[in-house]
């Protein structure tokens, strides 16, 4: 069986998206004869703690644990909520951003390049050296962000004879909080470098979306697949839904994520019908920020609106499967253009209809219509998500309410992994 060392910074207990990519890919890789062996840190600084997902660890699967230093252990000590905030990428508009937040925004930008996991590079390159020299493995790969991670790779590439796949979960220069991290011109050519030079060595380099395939390859000749995120549980055609008319968003919500419109359409529609205000819910699960819960309480939707919080990925499930409507946001930028969140094919999986919003160019959209599983909308379409959204409320009322996919078998994690299974190969 052929050995591939996969070099993650994420791995149960950590949460959220980030971890389940390649905790499903090793899941399924032996199946196509393929024996992964995992490396990871020993005592990360994770922002979100998710303990459900230790138990879908093989327990004989490889796991490699090193230690990593890592400065947001000092960072939290002055502010623990900011510290959090940033390690997740979830950073203020710049007018509310405090002093606090705009120097540490400064140093994580400027003196962690490409991110503050980098001083895990130099002692991962030397035992991963001998690792690999001792146990014959000729294939490893990177998954980022952090993008520093790749770095690894970079340097085992250069010193050993070996096959290099770097996996972007998201863009690197090209995301959206990273126009955000106020870099000095020295830190951005550092940024634009690094990147360079991963781009052009890889062997091949895996993406999740269309529209990022599309951006790397202006910039490198290497080989660019697009393999994107996908469920993994079976569709339930008999979870009880819910008796009231629930739209619910699972997931984070930053200060970008604040569609406007839609607290306002949703307003109008409470106060333009007593019937509706009757049943309407909105449910929030995962962290929502604070400026978005203000847009939510200032629109009058606070006496219909749940907090739920964060919750474990398995109890997120429960939601998917009962609630009438999913809501998907992205935030209305040109980068989020590249981003199609993993929440998408489980949500699709869930057999529930999707309202999404996000920007005026996105694969979303395109994944939504191909499936048949929704609805897209983009930033000014206040009227017609109005009308969509009162429409499946009168089928609602009739019991009427369902949707029909079509096509989403390909998104299941094991078809992914097969996928990946012959890039390695």
């Amino acid at each position: 069986m052929k050995k591939v060392i996969i070099i993650t910074y994420y791995w149960p207990p950590a949460g959220g998206p980030g971890v389940q990519r390649w905790l499903k890919f090793v899941k399924y890789l032996p199946d196509f004869g393929i024996e992964p062996i995992v490396y990871c840190p020993q005592n990360p600084s994770y922002p979100i703690i998710d303990s459900s997902m230790v138990s879908e660890v093989n327990p004989r699967l490889k796991v490699i644990q090193k230690p990593i230093n890592e400065p947001y252990r000092l960072a939290k000590l002055i502010s623990k909520s900011k510290t959090s905030n940033l390690s997740k990428g979830a950073i203020s508009e710049p007018n509310k951003q405090t002093i606090l937040e705009k120097i540490l925004l400064f140093v994580r930008g400027n003196f962690f390049v490409p991110d503050a996991r980098i001083s895990w590079v130099k002692p991962s390159f030397s035992f991963l050296s001998d690792y690999i020299k001792i146990h014959k493995v000729d294939t490893i790969i990177t998954t980022g962000p952090p993008h520093s991670l790749h770095l690894i790779g970079l340097k085992l590439k250069q010193s050993h004879s070996l096959k290099w796949i770097t996996d972007f979960r998201d863009p690197w220069t090209h995301i959206g909080y990273h126009k955000k991290l106020k870099l000095t011109k020295y830190a951005k050519r550092k940024h634009d470098k690094l990147e360079a030079s991963v781009l052009m060595n890889s062997d091949q380099i895996v993406v999740t979306s269309p529209q990022t395939k599309t951006i790397l390859s202006k910039c490198t000749t290497s080989p660019i697949s697009v393999i994107t995120n996908g469920h993994d549980f079976e569709i339930s055609i008999t979870s009880k839904l819910d008796s009231m008319f629930t739209l619910s968003h699972i997931g984070n919500l930053h200060d970008g994520r604040n569609p406007k419109f839609l607290w306002k359409t949703l307003h109008d529609l409470v106060q333009n019908s007593i019937d509706f205000s009757k049943y309407f819910r909105l449910n929030l699960i995962g962290h929502i920020s604070e400026t978005v819960l203000d847009s939510i309480r200032t629109s009058g939707l606070g006496a219909y609106t749940n907090y739920i919080g964060y919750v474990s990925h398995s109890e997120s499930f429960d939601y998917q499967s009962r609630t009438q409507l999913l809501l998907l946001i992205e935030e209305k930028s040109k980068e989020s253009q590249y981003i199609i969140p993993g929440k998408l094919f489980e949500y699709i999986a869930s057999n529930r209809p999707i309202i999404a919003i996000g920007p005026d160019e996105s694969d979303i959209e395109s994944i939504i219509n191909q499936t048949d599983s929704g609805n897209y909308f983009k930033y000014n379409e206040d009227e017609l998500l109005s009308a969509v959204i009162l429409e499946h409320f009168k089928k609602f009322k009739k019991g009427e309410l369902y949707v029909n996919s079509k096509g989403f078998d390909k998104y299941s994690r094991k078809n992914l992994t097969f996928k990946l299974s012959k890039l390695i190969k």
